[in-house]
């Protein structure tokens, strides 16, 4: 089948970079679809995996699909992932979507096209039901057509129920895909030349697979496959174990932690439904620095969270100024209607949005003085693409320059010289010659 048959738009985590690489490999392997979709000349057709984290995500999404079909008024416009699950149907007011299909029905996802077409485009337009009722996992995905590394389904769902989070809502109860599945599913992606994996979840931490934990999963995947870099995603500062920092002895296990903090006041933290305090996160970074001394670790931060006082803020930025970490990934609190926080009094957008950049500044300087420390170090780094930038272990990227050419997929030892400030945002590029 001609890959520009189906179009595919990522918006949100990895967990959807994950699932919209399932939908390529469907969309490949599915003769009936193919089959209808060349009877009925659809010229294209868009298929948007949504995030539903904020109601900005979702307005995203609803943006693209009405320049989609402004472009192309003939293409089928299909809108899936977490906005689809739960606003669903107040997106049927929109004429430019012209499928809804929420994450219960996401594996169906080209069943459902395949009957919109053959009814000539008559069906029901609106595919969802309770999540909560769901255990798909989306297993063999992970594989986007334009990316090097893969990303791994291990755990999907979340029991935490965060007063600010709607994310249990769109994703259903935490379940997750046994170990052997998964060691097969990386030796599959070994073969295939793949040089990393990434293992993501919704929470990887509540990882479970009969007594087995996420700490478990790692020594299986270490001692039953050879694949070069094992890097994670998202975790909470109490789950960062004295087991899991014995995982990082191993060089394969990438020096890299991304950890999910939200701020480091405990009453906001109370208040935010986390299951940790402020002396976690302290503990968490202090551990990380002690046992992997150069790894890079960035965090989430949610600032004018309701009820967020000058002092509750004050005792976070004290706390950030004070510890180990690399760069910070900082979010304005945005109301998500469905959520507990969404019902409490509101602090002034004005107000969130000062706050967020002067946390945004204090990353900066962290993140340039840390890049600094990178020259002249020899570093492990993927190549991503033919323009020369390249990965490294510990999560700092690359640009190679000058005349070296390198294949993509290859790993190679570089030494960083300079440093290049991207334009937008919190990016530097370490530079090698």
């Amino acid at each position: 089948m001609d890959r520009a048959v189906v179009h595919f738009h990522t918006f949100g985590c990895k967990v959807n970079t994950y699932d919209s690489g399932l939908l390529q490999h469907k969309a490949l392997e599915d003769a009936d679809f193919y089959q209808v979709w060349r009877h009925e000349r659809c010229p294209s057709i868009h298929v948007i995996n949504s995030c539903a984290v904020t109601q900005e995500a979702t307005a995203d999404a609803i943006r693209l699909a009405r320049k989609l079909k402004s472009a192309d008024p003939f293409s089928l416009v299909v809108l899936t992932g977490c906005a689809a699950q739960v606003e669903g149907r107040q997106l049927l007011k929109y004429p430019f979507v012209d499928l809804i299909v929420g994450n219960s029905h996401k594996q169906d996802l080209f069943t459902i096209v395949t009957n919109y077409l053959k009814s000539q485009r008559e069906g029901e337009r609106l595919h969802h039901s309770s999540i909560f009722k769901s255990w798909s996992l989306g297993e063999g995905g992970g594989e986007e057509s334009h990316h090097t590394r893969a990303f791994l389904k291990i755990q999907d769902g979340c029991n935490s129920f965060c007063s600010f989070c709607i994310i249990p809502y769109a994703r259903g109860k935490s379940r997750s895909i046994p170990m052997v599945t998964l060691v097969q599913r990386i030796r599959e992606l070994e073969s295939r030349g793949f040089q990393e994996v990434v293992l993501t979840g919704v929470h990887i931490g509540d990882y479970r697979d009969g007594d087995y934990v996420l700490e478990d999963l790692i020594h299986f995947i270490l001692e039953n496959t050879k694949i070069p870099r094992l890097r994670l995603t998202s975790l909470e500062p109490n789950e960062v174990s004295d087991r899991l920092m014995d995982h990082f002895q191993n060089d394969r296990l990438c020096p890299h932690f991304h950890l999910s903090i939200q701020s480091a006041s405990d009453l906001v933290l109370k208040n935010m439904k986390r299951k940790y305090g402020a002396q976690a996160i302290q503990d968490c970074l202090l551990k990380i620095q002690d046992r992997v001394p150069h790894a890079f670790v960035g965090m989430d931060i949610i600032v004018g969270f309701p009820s967020e006082t000058d002092e509750d803020f004050s005792v976070t930025y004290q706390t950030l100024e004070q510890t180990p970490w690399t760069r910070l990934h900082v979010f304005p609190y945005s109301e998500r209607k469905g959520t507990r926080a969404s019902l409490m009094p509101q602090l002034p957008i004005s107000l969130r949005k000062e706050r967020a950049k002067i946390l945004l500044n204090l990353s900066q300087e962290r993140f340039n003085r840390e890049a600094q420390k990178q020259l002249g170090k020899t570093k492990r780094a993927l190549i991503l693409n033919q323009g020369g930038k390249g990965l490294t272990r510990d999560y700092w990227t690359v640009k190679l320059c000058g005349d070296k050419e390198v294949p993509v997929n290859q790993e190679i030892e570089v030494k960083p010289v300079a440093l290049e400030k991207k334009p937008h945002g919190q990016q530097i590029e370490l530079i090698v010659q």
